[in-house]
C-alpha cells in the first residue's frame, strides 16, 4: 500500500493535481473570509492550504497555476462600496509554522543580500492581529481616504467608517510626517467589547457574533456610517504604503514615528538579532496570548533595516523581508457522513470527505479532501467511522485518522471508481512519476471531451485571474454548459448576441436587468492584455507566473502563435528564465494540437489580443535581454536577477542571438564563450552594477 508522497517526493502530474485542489479549496475559503466574513476554517487551516501550495510551487515553477493562490491576495471587492485601487499593493505575509522555517527565513534573507553569519542583521517581531487589514491615506496630515485590502489590488471605499474609530488620528500630529502618507494596519475588537456587543445582539433576539474578527468585519463594511460609530472598533497601525518621501531609515524608527504622529502601535513590538531572540519572543507572545485583550494569531517578523527591506522586495504575493511565525493548529472530531469523487479541471479525480459539521475554533467544517486513492487505503477511512480533523499541515481540512476502527459494524473500504464519473464514463489512468512508475493521481483520460473537465476549464475561464467576467460565475458556467448554451469559451462571447432568442431575461433568476450587465460584462472583456490572455486558456504548468514571463517575451499573440509551431520552440521557450521543460512542452502541444489551436482561433474571432507593454522605466536596461553567468561577488544571484526584472530588463536562461547583455562573473565558462562568438555585450559584475546605477 503506497504512502501518499510528500511535495519533495511528487511527480509533476501529482503536482499538478495537488495545485488544482489548493486553487479551489483556497479560493471557496477567500471569498468566505473576505467577502462574507465568514471563514469556514480557522487562520491555522488556511495558513497550512497556503503553506502546501507555496511549497509545491517552489519545486514545480513550471506547474503554477493561472488561479493560483500565490498571485492573488484575498478576494475581490463586493459590490457595496466604491472601489479604491491601490497605489502600492496591499500584499499579505508567508508563513512559519515552526522553529525551523523561521531559521530557513532568516538564512533564505542572508543568501538573497549575500550576508554572512558575522554580518549584522536584526528583525522587529511584533503580535500578528486578527482583524481587517486597511489602508488610510493623509495629504498634509489630514485623512482624506481608507479602503480595505480586497483582493490586494482593489479595496473597498470605507473612509467614513474609517473616521469613526478612536485609534484613527482625523489630523497627524506633529508636522515632520510626508505629505502623502497611506499608513496601513488591523482594524480589531477589543475582548471585552465584543462580548457586550454580543450581550446586546442577544437581548434584541438577533444571532450573536462568531468572533471577534467578524464582528469588526462587519462593523467597518456598514453601508450606514452611523451603526460604525457605535461599534467600539480599534486600530493598530504597523506599516505603510505610497509615501511622498522617505521618512525612516528602520522599521523601529518608522514605527516610533507612526506612534509620535497619533497612530496606536502594537507595545508588544521587539528587536531582534538572531533567529533564537525572534522564536523566544514568540513564545513570549503566545504564553500571553489570552491575557491580551484581542485576537492575535501568530508573531510576524520584518527585516529592520528598510534599505535592505528594498533590496529584497517582493515575490508574487508577498515580501521576501517578512513573514508570519502562526501559532499551532486545533483539531476536533467528528462522523464522516459520505465519499465523493470530484474530477477536476485536468481530470484529476479527488476524493472528498463530507462531514458531520463541527466546530473548531470558531470555524465549521462540513468538507475534507481525502487526496487521492492511496491516501484512502493508508488511512482506511470509512463512510460512518469517527475521525480525527486537523486544520493545519499538508491538506487543510484534513482527516488525520480513523478514531473508532475496531469497531465490530463498521462499512466495507470505499472502492474508488474505475471510469471517470462523467456521463461519458471514460476510463482512468494513472499519472506516471519521473521513474514511469504509477503515481498517486487518478485522472479522467477524456481530456477535454470529459464534461467535468471542460466545464472546470469555462469556469477558469472567465474567473478573476483570467477574463475576469462579472456576472457570470461558477452557477452560471453549470447551467449553460449543461443546456449547451456554452460549450468553449468563443460561446461565451456569441452569447450577448443570443440572449433575445434564448430568451434568457424570462429564466429564473434572470431579468431584463441583470441580463443588460452580463452582456455589458461581456463586450467589457472582448480586449483582454496577452498574460491574462493565456492564463484564461488553462494550459497544464502554465499558472499567472509563467504566462506573465511567455506574454512579454514574445510581445504578442501572432509572435507567440508563429513561434511556438516552429521547430525551435522548445529551445525558445527553454531559453525564458522561470520556464521549464514540462511548461515548455505543454506550451507547444497546447498550440500544435488542433482541437486546441481550433479552439484559440475560434476564441480570437471574438476577442481582441492586447500586446505586452514593457515595463515603464528609464533605466539602461530596459526592454534588453540580460544572462548572468559565473559567480557573483557583491550581490546574490537571485538578487540581480530580480534587481534587471525590476528595471525593465528581460531575463533569460541561455545566450542566443536575441541577448543583449552577459554579466559574467568568476568561473564563466560555455555560456561566456557562445556569447562571444555571437558578438553579445560582455559586462563584468562592477560593469553592470555602474550599468544599471545609471
Amino acid at each position: 500500500m503506497a504512502i501518499p508522497k510528500s511535495p519533495d517526493q511528487m511527480s509533476a502530474q501529482e503536482a499538478a493535481a495537488e495545485l488544482a485542489r489548493l486553487a479551489k479549496e483556497i479560493a471557496s475559503h477567500d471569498k468566505a473570509y473576505y467577502l462574507a466574513d465568514a471563514p469556514r476554517i480557522s487562520d491555522a487551516a488556511y495558513d497550512a492550504l497556503r503553506q502546501r501550495n507555496a511549497e509545491i510551487e517552489r519545486l514545480f515553477p513550471d506547474q503554477i497555476r493561472p488561479d493560483s493562490p500565490s498571485v492573488r491576495v484575498g478576494a475581490a471587492p463586493s459590490q457595496k462600496f466604491a472601489k479604491v485601487s491601490h497605489a502600492v499593493p496591499m500584499l499579505s505575509l508567508a508563513n512559519a509554522f515552526d522553529d525551523n522555517d523561521v531559521v530557513e527565513f532568516v538564512s533564505k534573507v542572508r543568501r538573497f543580500l549575500s550576508l554572512s553569519e558575522e554580518d549584522e542583521l536584526t528583525f522587529t517581531a511584533e503580535p500578528k492581529i486578527d482583524g481587517l487589514s486597511a489602508g488610510i491615506r493623509y495629504e498634509n496630515g489630514k485623512l482624506v481616504q481608507a479602503a480595505t485590502r480586497g483582493d490586494g489590488e482593489v479595496g473597498e471605499d470605507v473612509t467614513e467608517n474609517v473616521r469613526t474609530i478612536i485609534d484613527v488620528p482625523k489630523v497627524l500630529s506633529g508636522n515632520d510626517w510626508p505629505e502623502v502618507l497611506e499608513v496601513r494596519g488591523e482594524v480589531y475588537l477589543p475582548h471585552a467589547d465584543f462580548e457586550k456587543m454580543n450581550q446586546e445582539q442577544i437581548s434584541n433576539q438577533k444571532d450573536p457574533y462568531k468572533n471577534p474578527r467578524n464582528a469588526a468585519a462587519g462593523s467597518l463594511r456598514q453601508i450606514d456610517a452611523k451603526i460604525t460609530a457605535r461599534r467600539p472598533l480599534r486600530f493598530f497601525a504597523y506599516a505603510w504604503g505610497l509615501v511622498s518621501n522617505e521618512f525612516a531609515k528602520s522599521q523601529e524608527q518608522a514605527i516610533g514615528l507612526l506612534a509620535k504622529w497619533g497612530f496606536s502601535v502594537n507595545p508588544l513590538t521587539k528587536v531582534c538579532s538572531s533567529p533564537l531572540q525572534m522564536i523566544e519572543h514568540y513564545q513570549m507572545i503566545e504564553a500571553r496570548r489570552f491575557a491580551l485583550g484581542y485576537d492575535i494569531d501568530g508573531v510576524v517578523y520584518k527585516v529592520n533595516l528598510l534599505s535592505l527591506q528594498q533590496r529584497l522586495g517582493f515575490i508574487s504575493r508577498s515580501p521576501r523581508w517578512a513573514i508570519a511565525h502562526k501559532f499551532p493548529p486545533e483539531q476536533a472530531s467528528t462522523v464522516l457522513e459520505d465519499i465523493e469523487i470530484q474530477v477536476g479541471r485536468t481530470g484529476a479525480l479527488t476524493p472528498v470527505a463530507k462531514l458531520k459539521p463541527v466546530t473548531v475554533g470558531g470555524v465549521v467544517i462540513s468538507n475534507a479532501s481525502l487526496h487521492n486513492e492511496d491516501e484512502l487505503r493508508r488511512k482506511d477511512v470509512r463512510i460512518g467511522d469517527i475521525v480525527l480533523i486537523q486544520r493545519a499541515g499538508d491538506v487543510i481540512p484534513q482527516v488525520v485518522k480513523v478514531l473508532n476502527a475496531d469497531r465490530k459494524d463498521r462499512s466495507a473500504p470505499f472502492e474508488f471508481p474505475k471510469i471517470c464519473p462523467c456521463p461519458l464514463q471514460t476510463r482512468l489512468k494513472r499519472d506516471l512519476d519521473d521513474k514511469g512508475e504509477p503515481g498517486a493521481v487518478t485522472r479522467c483520460s477524456g481530456q477535454s471531451a470529459c464534461p467535468f473537465q471542460k466545464v472546470e476549464a469555462l469556469k477558469h475561464f472567465v474567473s478573476r485571474q483570467a477574463f475576469d467576467i462579472e456576472g457570470l460565475g461558477a452557477k452560471q458556467i453549470e447551467s449553460f454548459f449543461e443546456e449547451g448554451i456554452i460549450g468553449e469559451p468563443a460561446d461565451i462571447f456569441l452569447l450577448s448576441k443570443r440572449v433575445d432568442d434564448l430568451k434568457l431575461a424570462e429564466r429564473e433568476g434572470w431579468g431584463e436587468t441583470s441580463v443588460a450587465n452580463l452582456v455589458a460584462a461581456i463586450n467589457a472583456k472582448r480586449e483582454v492584455p496577452l498574460d491574462r490572455f493565456l492564463n484564461a486558456l488553462g494550459i497544464r504548468h502554465v499558472g499567472q507566473g509563467n504566462a506573465r514571463l511567455l506574454a512579454h517575451h514574445f510581445g504578442s499573440i501572432d509572435n507567440l502563435l508563429k513561434q511556438v509551431t516552429r521547430l525551435t520552440a522548445m529551445e525558445e521557450l527553454l531559453a525564458i528564465d522561470g520556464i521549464g521543460e514540462a511548461a515548455a512542452g505543454s506550451v507547444i502541444d497546447f498550440f500544435t494540437q488542433s482541437h486546441s489551436a481550433e479552439m484559440v482561433q475560434r476564441l480570437l474571432l471574438q476577442v481582441s489580443v492586447l500586446d505586452m507593454d514593457e515595463p515603464e522605466s528609464d533605466s539602461a536596461i530596459s526592454g534588453k535581454t540580460v544572462v548572468f553567468t559565473g559567480k557573483l561577488q557583491h550581490i546574490s544571484r537571485d538578487e540581480a536577477k530580480a534587481k534587471a526584472s525590476a528595471l525593465g530588463a528581460r531575463v533569460s536562461g541561455s545566450v542566443s542571438a536575441k541577448t543583449d547583455i552577459l554579466v559574467a562573473g568568476p568561473g564563466a565558462g560555455s555560456k561566456l564563450k557562445k556569447a562571444n562568438d555571437l558578438g553579445v555585450k560582455v559586462l563584468s559584475e562592477d560593469e553592470w552594477i555602474a550599468l544599471i546605477a545609471r
